[in-house]
């Protein structure tokens, strides 16, 4: 029987191994599928580039008279224009297809290259699906969305140092690999000062070697281009694009940016360069040694970019490899660092921070801070920190007893207790009101189906005998003080109150700070179908009605852009009112965390006072606020749905340790 109990056990044993290995795989496929789409989807973007725009913004030589820089657009080496020229052979459309082709292709690889190049020991899961995650990762970044233009080389670089560290044996061959890239490239010539300071001199001199020789080939056969390249325009400084526009991401293009010119700035520039290159390259030796080479690889490349005299964003993808550094003693604090690199290289520095002036410089820098923060500034965890293996786990909670069976819906959302990481809730906070701006923004506001949904709604209303929005907006009006305590509140607590609360409870009550921020963003997500749906003018904006718009002034409706609202937001984006919507989120909350009476009353009145407002100011019809509740409703309800109810059935340990010790002081007490 105990054999049969353990053939049994090796058995379950076996099937779940096999279950899991299936599973893995799935994820696996459908990670690759994604890829697949979004470089198909790339691939589409650069194929609608016009025949004539392709390799037509420099001549290459042999093909048209003149030089490879006369039409100010190449920025690529002497020696980079001599590989493009057998290209002049082939005819547009053949050209367009390959070219592109050929730079996914390199992007795929370097996922591959780069995924096996993660330091050992690695999970089997990780090792998995790091490659196709990377490759979709890429697909969508905005270094290869620039790359994948005609006539960049970008990418081909990148492969090069890839496959010279780590897939090509031997060390000449490993060298001459970068001498390419850096004849491509220049600033990658920094790598053979890394696999100096490796102990690979045999790679770094054969690297300088080929470099060297491809620099004298160019020279020899496009004298006049190389002159121009390396003397007068300095290893391609203002080449492509003034050096001070916010494509030039490097320490250089900041500095002319910040208003800095002639012998000072580049005296500056040198000495920073300087600097970052000496740091940079001695944290990547380090990390080396310590058997992360594709981190060191990744802060190498960086460096290079940064101290660049033109680093452009093309040229960036180095930044995404250093996501394989790990960063953070918890765990929660692990996704901080590739979340932050991710977002500064897939979406729109207007994304990331408001357009405010004293933001300016940051805004404009975003992906060389984040190139700088990875040479010089991150404290990637040595292989051997006791938190490299095993981070310090999150607590995970189980949800309350909940009256239905199949609740929570989501098995695997597991409730954390713990307080999340403040940097990564800010960036995920500030992404998501872009994108929800930007969407909303996008939605359908046709004028007609605006103003006849608008006629709908205030029929509805008068078959309810709820029409009040006339007779309160006048009544408003006609006494000023309260006119001016409702246009004060609608434009000023939408966004102090909600903001407020989130961070009182982040700070005080973390697991409650979850629970309301999710319930949130749901029904945020749910008030951006509405607009799309069901495009609706405000009452203010209904000709023959008699409405006065109290917050912005007088609106001229003959003229369907309304002024300079229509570029603030979409003016029709009403149903549901998130006005509302917000504000009795807020009275909610309150009303169930607030452990005082006057403060629930408080949040009664908020949603109550907030109504009022958005009526009075002739913003909103009634029926507007009653979307807003709805979907507030329903984000409540899919939290409790997805992860269960609020309560958890057992304490943190810490909370169980502070209440044995008041236990143990009770009969002190007593």
């Amino acid at each position: 029987m105990a054999d049969a109990a353990e053939h049994g056990g090796a058995n379950g044993r076996a099937g779940a191994i096999g279950g899991g290995g299936a599973r893995l795989g799935a994820v696996r496929l459908v990670l690759w599928v994604l890829a697949g789409a979004l470089a198909v989807r790339q691939a589409a973007a650069v194929l609608r580039v016009p025949p004539g725009e392709w390799l037509g913004g420099f001549h290459l030589p042999g093909s048209l008279p003149g030089s490879l820089y006369d039409a100010g657009q190449f920025t690529g080496t002497p020696f980079a224009g001599l590989v493009l020229k057998p290209l002049t052979g082939f005819a547009a459309p053949s050209l367009e297809v390959a070219w592109t082709c050929v730079t996914l292709l390199f992007v795929a690889a370097i996922g591959l290259v780069a995924a096996r190049g993660l330091p050992d020991p690695v999970p089997r899961r990780t090792a998995l699906l790091a490659a196709p995650l990377a490759v979709a990762v890429m697909m969508v970044s905005l270094p290869v969305r620039e790359a994948a233009s005609p006539g960049q080389t970008a990418v081909l670089p990148v492969l090069l140092v890839l496959l010279a560290v780590f897939r090509v044996p031997g060390d000449r061959p490993a060298g001459f690999l970068l001498g390419l890239a850096a004849a491509l490239q220049p600033p990658l010539l920094v790598f053979a000062a890394l696999l100096w300071l490796t102990g690979r001199r045999p790679s770094a001199q054969a690297a300088a070697v080929t470099f060297a020789g491809a620099t004298a080939l160019s020279w020899a056969s496009l004298p006049r281009d190389s002159w121009t390249y390396w003397v007068e325009h300095v290893a391609g400084t203002g080449l492509g694009g003034a050096p001070d526009g916010l494509a030039n991401q490097s320490l250089h293009g900041a500095l002319l940016r910040l208003g800095l010119g002639g012998p000072a700035e580049i005296a500056l520039y040198l000495a920073l360069a300087a600097a970052v290159t000496w740091f940079g390259l001695r944290r990547a030796a380090r990390y080396a040694r310590d058997g992360q080479l594709l981190l060191a690889v990744a802060v190498t490349g960086c460096v290079a970019v940064a101290v660049s005299p033109a680093g452009w964003r093309h040229q960036l993808l180095w930044v995404l490899l250093a996501v394989a550094g790990k960063v953070g003693e918890r765990a929660a604090d692990r996704r901080v660092w590739p979340v932050a690199v991710v977002l500064a290289m897939t979406l729109p520095s207007s994304v990331l921070l408001p357009n405010m002036t004293a933001l300016a410089p940051v805004r404009d820098n975003v992906p060389l801070l984040t190139a700088l923060a990875a040479a010089c500034a991150v404290p990637f965890l040595p292989r051997s920190s006791p938190y490299w293996r095993a981070p310090v786990p999150t607590v995970h909670v189980r949800p309350g007893a909940s009256r239905w069976a199949r609740v929570p819906l989501l098995p695997f959302w597991r409730r954390v207790m713990t307080r999340p990481n403040l940097l990564l809730e800010l960036l995920l906070i500030r992404v998501g009101y872009s994108l929800y701006s930007h969407i909303r923004a996008a939605a359908p506001a046709s004028r007609p189906l605006a103003e006849g949904n608008a006629a709908e709604v205030h029929g509805i209303e008068r078959a309810l005998g709820i029409d009040i929005e006339h007779a309160v907006n006048h009544a408003v009006v006609n006494t000023p003080w309260l006119e001016a305590f409702f246009n004060f509140y609608y434009t000023s607590f939408h966004f102090v109150v909600p903001l407020g609360i989130l961070g009182v409870l982040y700070w005080r009550r973390p697991g409650d700070y979850r629970w309301a921020r999710a319930s949130l963003g749901l029904a945020t997500v749910l008030a951006l179908f509405g607009f799309w749906l069901y495009p609706l003018a405000p009452p203010r904006l209904m000709p023959g009605l008699g409405f006065i718009d109290t917050v912005h002034g007088v609106q001229d409706l003959a003229n369907p852009s309304y002024g300079a609202m229509t570029a603030i937001s979409n003016q029709y984006a009403a149903m549901p009112s998130l006005h509302f919507g917000w504000s009795l989120w807020c009275g909610i909350v309150i009303v169930v965390l607030a452990p005082k009476g006057w403060q629930k009353l408080l949040g009664v009145l908020h949603p109550l006072i907030t109504v009022c407002a958005i009526v009075a100011t002739a913003n909103h019809w009634v029926l507007d606020a009653v979307g807003g509740a709805l979907v507030v409703a329903a984000g409540f309800a899919l939290v409790h749905v997805l992860s269960g109810p609020r309560g958890v059935r057992v304490s943190l340990p810490a909370q169980r340790a502070a209440a044995a010790r008041e236990e143990a002081r009770a009969p002190a007490r007593t």
